[in-house]
């Protein structure tokens, strides 16, 4: 089952982010059993060659791999797609415009306006149709709602055709908030909960970042009916674990 019909499905699916641009940690978390992994150009200097490499390793691997974008760019779109992303993650998603323009970057006409090219994604060539109703059928489209207009304009969003699901960002929601860093403020909490009762009633998934490796946390995630889940990411997975062995090892009585 592809990823956007286990989205659509209401199966929850977790999982894992890429900021470091080493090929061997996608392949460590790409068969480590994720449904997806995503590739930061947002919140990272992975670049544009970096990420096609990237991509190609994580679907060589049969995950899914998702781009997070630098921005709302059909360029940039156009690139990643080409490459072989199977979707994206658009941050900054503030109204049913925002959605639509991201969902038209993504499709060809008359669907939408993205250039058409020969790329890995289409087989260089030789799968070109192939991709097409591929296309169609399977890209996924996540929108970030991590701004007080998105939150106001989340109906509207995922209501517009080709997004699958949304992404909340807590941390930038609570900059818009005039709370910046203060993601367990009531009034950002309450906006978590109203764009998550929106997904629900559309019924498209809501996801989140669990961002510190704490399966207990996970598993609290997915029982709130969290439904798009990013468990941790590789910088925190590899400084946590060095904290707790040498940590283990100090307290170790001599």
């Amino acid at each position: 089952m592809t990823l956007k019909k286990r989205l659509a499905s209401g199966k929850p699916v977790v999982g894992s982010w890429i900021t470091l641009a080493h090929p061997s940690i996608a392949e460590i978390l790409a068969r480590a059993g994720f449904s997806w992994i995503g590739i930061d150009l947002e919140h990272s200097v992975i670049t544009i060659r970096e990420a096609e490499e990237l991509i190609r390793v994580v679907d060589l691997c049969g995950v899914a791999p998702l781009v997070r974008l630098t921005s709302n760019d059909a360029d940039q779109i156009k690139r990643v797609m080409d490459a072989g992303a199977r979707g994206i993650i658009v941050p900054m998603v503030n109204s049913a415009a925002d959605a639509e323009r991201a969902v038209a970057a993504v499709r060809y006409p008359p669907d939408g306006r993205r250039g058409v090219a020969l790329a890995r994604a289409q087989g260089y060539g030789a799968g070109f149709e192939a991709y097409r109703k591929w296309l169609k059928s399977d890209a996924v489209v996540i929108a970030m709602i991590e701004h007080v207009d998105g939150v106001a304009n989340v109906e509207a969003i995922l209501a517009v055709d080709g997004i699958d699901g949304c992404f909340i960002g807590p941390y930038d929601l609570s900059a818009s908030l005039g709370l910046p860093g203060k993601t367990r403020d009531a009034r950002v909490q309450a906006a978590m909960r109203q764009v998550k009762r929106a997904a629900d009633k559309l019924g498209k998934p809501a996801g989140l970042h669990v961002v510190e490796p704490d399966p207990a946390m996970l598993k609290r995630r997915l029982r709130e009916g969290y439904r798009f889940v990013a468990y941790s990411l590789d910088t925190r997975m590899i400084d946590v674990a060095a904290r707790q062995a040498l940590s283990a090892v100090s307290a170790a009585p001599r």
